[in-house]
């Protein structure tokens, strides 16, 4: 049961992981103040950090871990795009944002409740993974 949590959890976090990279990479080149693009660029940077740990991780599970659910991934660009047409201006970018650290945030510690036999690593990695999703929430709400 333990390695079983454990991978599981582990790929939540690999699939948020994802999911945090591929939503700045859709907003960052519509950002207009410099220090906005600088944070969100910093961030990608922290995220692909944790991808590459996250690799690491996995592969001493043998496990490959999970891609976000197609449905979740489009829906969040058809939401982006939209969103966007309407209103491009750094606001709507940090909004969007915000909406998906929260839901990243809550859907997170959902899994570490439901994976409660996953080992310390596993929900250490989590917590870290939900750490750096409040910082950015945190970070952007001065362009909210």
């Amino acid at each position: 049961m333990i390695q079983h949590d454990t991978i599981e959890l582990l790929r939540e976090c690999d699939a948020g992981i994802q999911m945090g990279i591929y939503a700045i990479d859709e907003v960052k080149s519509h950002a207009k103040n410099p220090d906005f693009k600088r944070i969100l660029d910093d961030y990608q940077r922290q995220y692909a950090l944790l991808q590459n740990e996250m690799e690491s991780v996995l592969h001493d599970y043998n496990d490959e871990g999970k891609d976000p659910a197609p449905l979740a991934k489009g829906m969040a660009w058809l939401k982006t795009n939209l969103t966007l047409a309407v209103k491009e201006n750094d606001t709507t970018i940090a909004d969007l944002i915000t909406d998906g650290c929260n839901m990243g945030i809550k859907s997170l510690n959902k899994y570490l409740n439901q994976y409660k036999a996953a080992d310390e690593r596993a929900k250490d990695f989590t917590r870290r993974l939900i750490e750096l999703q409040d910082r950015q929430l945190k970070d952007i709400r001065r362009y909210l």
